[in-house]
């Protein structure tokens, strides 16, 4: 089973050999760069490639960009971002795109031998691993998200008001009453925090929020 590492630290990746030669891989290429991962990729097809998140040249998202542009070029194969903290962002970003054949592990977690070399596999085989701390943040920024708060029928609501319509429109195309939309929307207003200001005001601020939510 061929691994590529892309890892600026040679401490590390020299660590990651042993630790992934251990678990039945074989390190077919290593790479201290976004660029020479590609390369190494392109030329070895891996069935796996693990990536640290920040390399250089300017120690930010490199490693996710290039997976994301691995997944891109060749379809399926499957990539683990390492990182040194919880930065769920680009954990959310790698998982937008497909969720099968992607991990986000944090790189303490490889002292945990087994377990590494076992989220490892089952995402070479096409599986997911997220580190716990990852779902956690991603879970709190979820929960936290005021749009989460919303009721299925407030959501109805707030999308019929993105739409334009009246209260009248919104009881007529809910077959409800226009008092029981008004209390909907009075819900809406409140859950997603907006301020005390006239009626007409709150409505265009909570149909902005829906709609930034609809592009996220």
């Amino acid at each position: 089973m061929r691994a590529v590492i892309a890892e600026d630290s040679v401490l590390l990746r020299v660590g990651l050999i042993k630790v992934l030669e251990m678990g039945g891989f074989q390190v077919a290429a290593e790479a201290g760069d976004a660029e020479g991962l590609l390369a190494a990729v392109a030329e070895h097809r891996p069935k796996l490639a693990l990536i640290d998140v920040r390399m250089p040249p300017g120690f930010t998202d490199e490693g996710v960009r290039a997976a994301m542009e691995i997944r891109r070029r060749w379809p399926g194969t499957p990539v683990v971002l390492l990182s040194q903290y919880v930065e769920e962002r680009y954990a959310a970003d790698l998982l937008s795109a497909n969720t099968s054949g992607v991990g986000y592990l944090l790189k303490q977690r490889i002292a945990d031998v087994a377990d590494f070399v076992a989220a490892v596999r089952r995402v070479a085989d096409g599986g997911t691993a997220l580190d716990p701390q990852v779902v956690a943040q991603l879970l709190l920024r979820r929960d936290s998200d005021p749009l989460a708060r919303l009721t299925p029928r407030e959501r109805e609501v707030l999308g019929l008001m993105a739409e334009g319509r009246s209260n009248a429109g919104i009881a007529q195309a809910l077959v409800v009453s226009e008092s029981a939309v008004a209390k909907h929307i009075n819900n809406i207003f409140a859950k997603l925090d907006l301020p005390v200001v006239d009626a007409d005001h709150r409505r265009v601020l909570a149909v902005l929020r829906f709609l930034g939510a609809s592009r996220a």
